[in-house]
């Protein structure tokens, strides 16, 4: 704002407007329609501005006039009129004293002072007798309150006393054509300035705050990142190498062999495209990994960014989504405009599912911002305008999460299965994961492979490297089976309650509780074989009896209703050792988790496998689908409550049959469950081939039903 001296006698105020003086040739008087509406509105409590200025401010604004009138007649090189001798002699009450200069300011105040004889007395006058006071010239000056209603008189005699003050528009006239000093409480000093300035500069703070919190961010100066512009939330945090240099190529990517095949076509197709484009076949737009968690998903891209040579873009699905709505639609555009400018090229984007979810149906609704970027996402890959050149690999280990219409060809062409290793994928796996160990002579990679069905390529890492751990903390030089057999029990069931304290009582309840688990699983026909006992507590469980699942079941998923029914009687194998020997009066809740399993069995094999002659081959008690998830949620029962009472009894017929079963072999085999517990009380691990010796020498029989 330029600072002319002419528009010194603004008054910034709350509500206040600010009037330049305008140059006139006459001087304007204090009684003018403006400026009496302009005090009248700053003094008078109820009008439209109820807060006062400051006394400076307020004396500021009387003698402005003064000022601007002076200023007015300089600019106009006019001289102001002379004063006649009759106005020198003029009494200060004449309404037509030009009062408005300092010269005449200087007349009113310094004239002779009346007689105070006629004062009122007492220090608090009416309003009435306030205003003949001052028409009297018998008042020097008043001082408002801050809410305008009581005002603090001065006489000439020096005499004081307050006043109410009504709500009378005329007042200022009246004071200020008879000379009175006007002022407002000093409690309200500085306060129309102060309020300004903190109006002016709480949106600036405020800006400046969600400016610093952007770049903060988005890795702006003073952020992680050091880069990008105040807007740059708007764009692709995806990591760019025009020459991928991940370190991993397909020979390094071992057990899965059939993902790294239809990975490999994608490369060679953007090595020698001539030899597909010759039999009329085009790229696959898009390959989604699917897979459980730690089987390699985002090793193969990189093994894929490491093979083809062509620029790779890779992202998080997380990245997309942000607090601000539309922002990660804006990412994806960004993204895929980079990746265009680059093709032909490679982009990745891991755990796809955060942004790919089913959209809008069921309770949950959907998120605006997640729908934006999975909308913007499904046009980028395959909408009216086409995607020529960008590949897509995706990786998810919830694929039934994803919306179908991100999973159509045309998007993602391939679905790339990668499963767990079977038996030969871990053994390639333990060996990739073995280089730079030092193992023992002893270490048979094939049996470690064996005892670990189920393991994924991060499970398998995981165990190496607890049994390098194991090897290191008891001072060895290289790795051996035991450390491998170790590492792979505590990540089964957690660490060895070495110090645990326990008493003789317990410790052979909880033999006998575990050999009569593996009694009845050893003589079940076409079950598991035992693979090793202990009763050392670990985790949770006082004491555990692994078996040696099948590697066909295992992959196939395939389970006969047999083995499911020699399963349940195993797994109350413990329970009904426990009655046998302490009696019944003397069982513990050492089995609950057995009777979790067996009740979760026997009601799938009712409820889901068909394996009830009562209910047939029917599926009852459906579970119905997540809100949250895109899917709708049963509100209820598909069956009926007559159906459910049928349930109940097969699940419990079959509960029995079990218990039965257990109970038989075991009262059969006594003589042997006793020698395994003496055995496991004596040494507290007992390995699979001593179990099978004492089964050889007891003449053991397979139980028949």
């Amino acid at each position: 704002m330029a600072t002319n001296h002419l528009l010194s006698s603004s008054f910034l105020g709350n509500g206040v407007l600010i009037y330049p003086p305008t140059p006139k040739t006459t001087k304007p008087s204090l009684a003018s329609p403006r400026r009496k509406q302009f005090i009248t509105q700053s003094l008078t409590p109820n009008s439209q501005n109820p807060n006062f200025p400051s006394k400076s401010a307020l004396t500021a604004l009387i003698l402005s006039s003064t000022l601007a009138s002076q200023q007015a007649f300089a600019a106009d090189n006019i001289s102001p009129p002379p004063q006649p001798p009759q106005v020198i002699e003029a009494q200060p009450n004449n309404p037509g004293l030009p009062n408005s200069t300092p010269f005449s300011q200087n007349l009113v105040l310094n004239a002779p002072k009346p007689s105070n004889s006629d004062l009122p007395e007492g220090s608090q006058w009416r309003y009435s007798e306030f205003l003949n006071a001052v028409k009297k010239g018998k008042v020097e000056r008043v001082r408002f309150s801050k809410d305008g209603s009581v005002l603090q008189l001065t006489a000439i005699d020096g005499k004081r006393a307050s006043v109410v003050v009504p709500n009378d528009p005329d007042l200022i006239d009246i004071l200020a054509m008879n000379g009175v000093d006007i002022s407002v409480s000093e409690g309200e000093g500085g306060n129309g300035l102060f309020s300004f300035i903190g109006n002016l500069l709480f949106p600036i703070i405020a800006f400046a705050g969600l400016f610093f919190l952007f770049r903060r961010a988005q890795g702006g100066p003073g952020g992680p990142g050091g880069l990008g512009g105040p807007m740059d939330f708007g764009r692709s945090k995806s990591k760019f190498q025009e020459v991928p240099e991940t370190g991993v190529t397909f020979a390094d990517v071992a057990g899965a062999d059939q993902a790294k095949l239809e990975l490999q076509e994608v490369v060679d197709f953007l090595k020698n495209p001539d030899k597909y484009t010759a039999l009329g076949a085009k790229i696959p737009k898009g390959c989604l990994l699917v897979g459980p968690p730690g089987t390699g998903k985002t090793l193969l891209a990189r093994a894929v960014a490491g093979e083809a040579g062509v620029p790779f873009f890779s992202c998080a699905a997380s990245e997309f989504v942000e607090l601000f709505v539309g922002v990660g639609a804006s990412r994806v555009r960004d993204l895929f405009e980079k990746a265009k400018s680059k093709a032909p090229c490679i982009v990745f984007i891991d755990e796809i599912d955060a942004v790919g979810r089913q959209r809008g149906a069921g309770m949950g609704g959907g998120n605006d911002e997640r729908e934006q970027t999975i909308n913007q996402l499904l046009t980028e890959m395959d909408g009216f305008s086409g995607n020529s050149g960008v590949i897509v690999l995706a990786a998810t280990n919830r694929p039934d999460v994803l919306d179908s219409a991100l999973l159509r060809p045309g998007r993602f062409d391939r679905q790339v299965t990668v499963d767990r290793p079977d038996v030969a994928g871990r053994v390639k796996i333990l060996q990739v994961h073995s280089r730079g160990k030092a193992l023992a002579k002893d270490v048979d990679f094939e049996k470690i492979a064996r005892r670990t069905p189920g393991f994924t390529g991060a499970d398998l890492q995981n165990l190496m490297n607890e049994a390098a751990i194991l090897a290191a903390r008891r001072d060895l030089k290289e790795i051996s089976k035991d450390e491998i057999s170790d590492a792979l029990e505590r990540i089964i069931a957690g660490p060895e309650k070495k110090n645990a304290v326990v008493s003789e009582e317990k410790k052979r309840l909880v033999a006998y509780h575990e050999a009569g688990h593996a009694l009845v699983g050893a003589l079940m026909p076409e079950y598991d074989p035992v693979a090793k006992i202990s009763i050392i507590p670990r985790g949770q469980a006082g004491g555990l009896t692994f078996f040696a699942p099948s590697e066909e079941r295992l992959e196939s998923g395939l389970y006969s209703r047999s083995y499911l029914e020699n399963q349940m009687a195993v797994a109350l194998g413990g329970r009904v050792a426990e009655e046998v020997i302490f009696g019944e009066d003397n069982v513990t809740t050492g089995a609950s988790n057995d009777f979790m399993q067996v009740s979760r069995v026997a009601r799938q094999m009712v409820e889901r496998f068909g394996f009830s002659k009562k209910i047939g081959q029917l599926a009852v008690g459906g579970a119905g689908g997540n809100p949250f998830l895109g899917q709708q949620m049963s509100s209820q029962k598909d069956y009926s409550m007559a159906t459910a009472d049928v349930v109940d009894g097969e699940v419990r017929e079959l509960v029995e049959v079990a218990y039965k079963r257990a109970k038989d072999i075991i009262n059969t085999h006594i003589d042997i469950l006793h020698k395994l517990a003496q055995l496991l009380i004596e040494k507290e691990t007992v390995d699979g081939e001593e179990f099978m010796s004492l089964f050889i020498d007891g003449k053991a029989e397979l139980y028949v039903s």
